[in-house]
């Protein structure tokens, strides 16, 4: 019975760290946008933006324990050491300073004071209010101590408390049905896929590769030392992290769809998340959804700007850490005033041509043990997948060079020539094709071999 006892314990721990993890600033405006976009096919909507703003991160924490990676670059390793070393770049450059390190100041901005201010002296606004919030962030970075663990244990459950408080007066007193919002055109018919799309937006499984191996190191440390133990440990407890941030998720999605019976679409689910919390809770609940939110960000962004310094200083230790992490938190700050939206839609293209690539290796790294973790098929795959992956960032350019001439030729190749192109979904094909050709070269290796 203590030894159950324990074990639950246990699985509470993983699943608390991976939800910590993996819960940011886009876990809360991205699923409260997309009810209101998804209207009464939110249901649908939900179940794709689950699949991959949930299960994928959950998935690519048993491909490194699988793989006994210590992270994304040996996860890589199989496509050789230059990709795994660009792959790696990309993604570090993509979950920081260039897109989810400046959501962390322009999340908390445009929930709390961006509503509050004139549009004339929006820009200043912004300026000052990400400039605050990143000098804090460095001071707190570069200073020993535990002020993002007590601000992590007693802030963070403080904000989740408010969110349930306002699930809790939605329920008793709902905004209105979720049956009857129009839905937008391109959830009309492709709910499920459009929510999967944005899943993306989340950066989790891309956040999830990065740091993994702490997770894993973790579990590792309560005792778990066999690869079996350590994945069965791993999944239990990533179910209860990725239970948690789905209920979140689910909630927020119906909170969004249901604001469609008083609140216009907004640009962002920051500003439909604000108009939510007014409407229940007053400005009370505006100050201290403010409050809370920026602090809870900025001990994410700590956690962001750290975890890319350390990471650089050790692909480049001719550059020091401080130095990284100062250019992190500058570029950070940078990239911070092109606002939330601007943010959101150039970084979209990115992630398009990333994720795939990235769930290529996710399942790859699962199934390794059948082919032995094969070069060859690790290489067929990835490699046939940047095809689609190219096109599909294409794609999702914003207008102004999607509307190229370009582009447009690139768009109108694929869609004729692509299948499950305009779904965003092209990579598909792509790489099942890679992996049935990977499997057949191995194939003949080894028989070339006896």
């Amino acid at each position: 019975m203590n030894a159950i006892k324990a074990a639950g314990k246990n699985y509470l721990i993983i699943g608390s760290l991976i939800f910590g993890m993996l819960f940011g600033a886009g876990n809360l405006i991205f699923p409260v946008h997309l009810g209101q976009l998804a209207g009464s096919h939110w249901l649908a909507a939900t179940g794709g933006f689950l699949l991959s703003g949930v299960f994928l991160p959950l998935f690519a924490l048993l491909a490194i324990s699988i793989t006994h990676a210590n992270g994304l670059y040996e996860l890589a390793l199989p496509n050789g050491k230059r990709f795994a070393l660009i792959f790696l770049m990309l993604v570090q450059i993509v979950i920081g300073p260039l897109c989810a390190t400046p959501r962390t100041a322009t999340v908390p901005y445009t929930i709390g004071i961006a509503p509050y201010l004139k549009p004339q002296i929006q820009g200043w606004g912004l300026l000052i209010y990400t400039g605050l919030f990143f000098l804090v962030v460095y001071y707190c970075a570069t200073r020993e101590g535990k002020i993002t663990e007590i601000i992590g244990k007693v802030l963070n459950p403080i904000f989740l408390v408010m969110l349930f408080v306002i699930f809790l007066l939605a329920f008793i007193h709902p905004l209105g049905a979720t049956s009857t919002p129009q839905p937008t055109p391109e959830y009309l018919a492709h709910a499920f896929s459009n929510g999967f799309i944005q899943g993306y937006n989340t950066i989790d499984a891309l956040a999830a590769l990065v740091f993994g191996v702490t997770i894993i190191t973790a579990v590792r440390q309560m005792g778990y030392q066999s690869q079996q133990s350590v994945s069965l440990a791993t999944t239990k407890g990533g179910l209860i992290g990725i239970l948690g941030i789905g209920v979140l998720y689910i909630g927020l999605i119906w909170l969004g769809t249901m604001s469609r019976h008083h609140f216009k679409i907004a640009e962002n689910g920051g500003t439909t998340l604000n108009q939510i919390a007014h409407y229940y809770m007053g400005d009370f609940g505006n100050a201290l959804l403010l409050t809370l939110t920026t602090i809870t960000c900025m001990t994410t962004a700590m956690g962001l700007v750290v975890a890319f310094a350390q990471d650089f200083h050790y692909r480049f230790p001719q550059i020091s850490y401080k130095a990284f992490l100062r250019g992190s938190c500058l570029l950070s700050f940078i990239v911070a005033n092109i606002g939330l939206d601007q943010i959101v839609t150039w970084s979209k293209p990115v992630l398009m041509f990333l994720y795939p690539l990235a769930i290529v290796l996710i399942l790859l790294g699962i199934c390794s043990p059948l082919f032995k973790g094969s070069p060859a098929i690790y290489r067929c795959a990835t490699w046939i997948t940047v095809i689609p992956a190219l096109f599909d960032m294409v794609n999702n350019f914003p207008p102004v060079l999607r509307d190229t001439g370009i582009s447009q030729a690139l768009i109108s190749f694929a869609d004729r020539f692509f299948p499950l192109y305009q779904l965003g979904f092209s990579w598909l094909p792509f790489m099942v094709v890679g992996i049935v050709i990977g499997c057949l070269l191995e194939y003949g290796r080894r028989k070339s071999l006896k």
